[in-house]
């Protein structure tokens, strides 16, 4: 699975002048839902929690039994 918190295009110049430290600016505001996807499929939303030292996501959505089952059968 992939907690997606934005997207952001850039060139491959961008890419590789990115160093330790570098931030990132995201097309989402950061009190906005996270994305949580199964094979790049989206079958959840929720929010950023810290749990301990780790990061988690608390579920708010969820999508229907047979959209969670789409997202991780492989159709190839």
């Amino acid at each position: 699975v992939i907690v997606q918190i934005g997207q952001r295009r850039m060139s491959l110049d961008e890419v590789l002048a990115l160093s330790p430290g570098a931030i990132l600016e995201l097309n989402r505001p950061a009190a906005e839902s996270l994305d949580l996807l199964a094979h790049n499929k989206p079958i959840a939303t929720g929010s950023a929690v810290k749990i301990g030292e780790n990061f988690g996501i608390r579920i708010a959505t969820i999508g229907t039994p047979r959209q969670r089952i789409e997202s991780i059968v492989d159709r190839s």
